[in-house]
């Protein structure tokens, strides 16, 4: 019998730096009239599709909470920053799993301007850093 103390402390590596895209279903633009589906449904199966085969996986979430500029996602992966996209359709699903799998290979948990893909470099709304951050950025007060 194998005891849980046997078990290995921390997933594989493949799999703790597997990159999360998470799209907002209920997201439409500023103004629209509500149908559905929802703008931000489309742009997740859409997103969902263009995932397929890859290590990205793709979450839908009602509600990123940024209703102005919506539709809305967000990706992340484990110990890296995350970032928050909007201004979004369906055309951008494969941008976003390419922005994706950029994190995930970002050795330092950020992701890259250059190769960016551009509805990632004009849409972004905010990075977020890692729950562990315990850095400085330069120019802040001490």
């Amino acid at each position: 019998m194998t005891s849980s103390s046997d078990a290995p402390a921390t997933p594989n590596a493949a799999a703790a730096a597997a990159p999360t895209i998470y799209v907002c279903i209920t997201c439409k633009r500023a103004g629209d009239p509500d149908t559905e589906p929802r703008p931000g449904a489309i742009l997740a199966a859409a997103t969902a599709q263009a995932a397929a085969g890859t290590a990205v996986s793709v979450r839908p979430l009602r509600c990123l909470a940024n209703c102005t500029r919506g539709p809305s996602a967000a990706m992340r992966c484990n110990g890296s920053w995350a970032y928050v996209f909007g201004g979004l359709d369906a055309t951008c699903a494969a941008a976003l799993v390419e922005g994706a799998q950029l994190l995930a290979g970002a050795a330092d948990g950020i992701l890259p301007w250059r190769g960016r893909p551009e509805p990632l470099k004009r849409g972004l709304i905010a990075r977020v850093p890692p729950i562990d951050f315990a850095g400085v950025f330069e120019g802040a007060d001490e």
